[in-house]
């Protein structure tokens, strides 16, 4: 399954980014906390050096606990600033304020030496589509400040806000990268809904997600759909002889009975994606990695 989707508009919006990073004392980068490392624009590495960077694990209740805490000792050794938070409700926002000032202490130093008093931190916004840059920061805020949605590139340019006299935040768009060269982050993506599902074969990635679920979470079917994931003791299911269990218990059909297996892909693929699942990480640090063979 060959992955790719890179719109016009992601160029326009990285040309911005390049211009208004000068501005900027921090780079907060949002990731997906069910794939951290795949849901990371490498682009921004470059984008950000010299900068203060924080990042947060977003959308942490979908993903394992203890995973979470893999992920944030493994960022803290690459040298970031790491908080776990879940933008809708609130969860860890209250800690970021704190961590603000912590990562940028030097430059608020240098400031006060200059006689530079009261100066907001500007820090920018960044992240891959429908990571929830636009819910974090209207929950930041306690306001409505920036559009929101749960597909990929509703938020088009960049817009500044000022929450406080201590904090300035630059909303940007969502950028992917030109090229996806390892398929395995592509894949993840595709699953996490940061890709456009409109491009997308729904039933080859639900293929490809219970596959996943199959070796790494073998339970988490049968408690939601109630259905065999075992043909024979110790051998997994085939994953198109679940989707077709999971569309019979759905009651996917088309006329004459036949079974709807992308509509059945479509319930899975949003089962996984708001959580109901349960708690799923996709990849973990190394060497635990290469989750999908």
């Amino acid at each position: 399954m060959n992955i790719q989707w890179y719109p016009g508009h992601m160029t326009k919006a990285k040309r911005a980014m390049k211009e208004d990073i000068k501005l900027i004392d921090l780079v907060i980068e949002l990731v997906d906390a069910r794939a951290p490392l795949a849901s990371r624009n490498p682009d921004i590495d470059d984008l950000g050096r010299g900068k203060s960077r924080l990042i947060l694990l977003n959308k942490s209740d979908l993903a394992e606990e203890q995973a979470n805490l893999l992920w944030t000792r493994w960022f803290q050794t690459q040298g970031f600033y790491v908080l776990e938070v879940n933008s809708r409700s609130g969860a860890g926002l209250k800690k970021i304020s704190a961590m603000v000032q912590e990562a940028c202490r030097e430059k608020l130093e240098r400031d006060r030496r200059r006689g530079i008093l009261n100066r907001p931190v500007r820090a920018m916004v960044v992240g891959i589509p429908n990571v929830g840059k636009s819910t974090f920061i209207n929950s930041f805020a306690g306001k409505a400040c920036t559009k929101t949605g749960n597909k990929p590139g509703v938020t088009k340019g960049n817009q500044w806000i000022r929450l406080n006299k201590t904090l300035e935040l630059l909303d940007t768009p969502g950028i992917l990268w030109p090229r996806f060269e390892d398929q395995r982050v592509g894949l993840l993506l595709a699953m996490l809904g940061s890709i456009n599902d409109e491009i997308l074969n729904q039933e080859e990635l639900a293929t490809e997600l219970l596959k996943l679920l199959g070796s790494r979470y073998p339970g988490a079917l049968q408690q939601r759909y109630e259905i065999f994931e075992k043909s024979f003791p110790g051998e997994s299911a085939e994953p198109q002889e679940m989707l077709m269990q999971i569309a019979r218990i759905r009651s996917c059909l088309m006329k004459g009975g036949e079974l709807d297996l992308p509509k059945a892909a479509g319930f899975l693929i949003d089962d996984f994606r708001s959580g109901r699942l349960g708690r799923i990480t996709l990849e973990l640090p190394e060497p635990i990695q290469n989750l999908i063979k």
